[in-house]
């Protein structure tokens, strides 16, 4: 049965894409049927991990939105870029300026939104799917949160992000998403993993799937990879999988 998986933060710059991306990729890399839909549309970026470019987006998640095209018309196949055994399918938002402009001035159906994740299941016969949302608490972030069968959120150890946090999973309960998890990310290294995960899980009542610590591997690959693909034995690499386990473990 298809999994449909939020992968969500409260503020930007979390790394939520990169781990999305990762995530994916690992499931993809076990033979599994994936799709990941960038619903950030007011600031897309994810297609850039999976090596593509504006000029490889005939259509996107901005033209279904505006009914130019059916969901599937946007689903790229990046399977051969990334050279994994399974399929994966990346429905990019635009990155025209005048796009991203026309839906911060008109904006959309939302209601759209859930029929294209619906028809993206179908159409591609999905293992699963991998929502990559907007920053913040919006309509569109709301709808993907609440037909989940599993919310990811990410954070880092910066008291904004504590009490962001702390609303989303207020909000992720009173929606009854049926598993939760959390991910720290770009952990310092002054932090001890045992005592930051008994802190996080406290404060939130939810369960840490990983602490990933701050790399300038990571940094120094600059997006332009899939970093867990091109690096499987690094220590980050081993917290993507740590993350891919509790996935399993909460939807097997």
């Amino acid at each position: 049965m298809v999994q449909t998986i939020s992968i969500h933060s409260f503020r930007g710059g979390t790394g939520k894409s990169n781990i999305t991306a990762n995530v994916s990729a690992q499931f993809a890399l076990k033979g599994k049927r994936v799709a990941v839909i960038d619903t950030d549309i007011n600031s897309p970026g994810i297609h850039v991990l999976f090596q593509m470019d504006e000029e490889e987006m005939d259509s996107t998640l901005n033209d279904y939105l505006w009914g130019k095209c059916a969901i599937e018309e946007a689903a790229y196949d990046v399977s051969a870029k990334l050279g994994v055994e399974g399929t994966i399918y990346l429905i990019p938002s635009s990155i025209r300026a005048g796009e991203i402009a026309k839906v911060l001035r008109e904006g959309y159906d939302v209601g759209l939104l859930n029929d294209g994740f619906r028809a993206l299941i179908d159409k591609l016969d999905l293992d699963y799917l991998f929502i990559d949302t907007h920053p913040g608490l919006n309509e569109e972030t709301l709808l993907s949160v609440a037909i989940s069968d599993l919310l990811i959120i990410i954070l880092r150890t910066d008291q904004q992000d504590f009490q962001g946090t702390a609303v989303t999973v207020d909000v992720a309960r009173k929606l009854e998403v049926p598993h939760l998890y959390l991910v720290v990310n770009k952990a310092i290294s002054s932090y001890e993993p045992d005592a930051l995960r008994k802190q996080v899980e406290e404060t939130y009542g939810a369960p840490v799937a990983a602490i990933i610590p701050l790399s300038e591997d990571v940094a120094a690959l600059q997006s332009s990879d899939i970093f867990s693909l091109r690096f499987p034995d690094h220590a980050v690499s081993q917290h993507i999988g740590e993350i891919v386990a509790a996935i399993e473990t909460a939807t097997g």
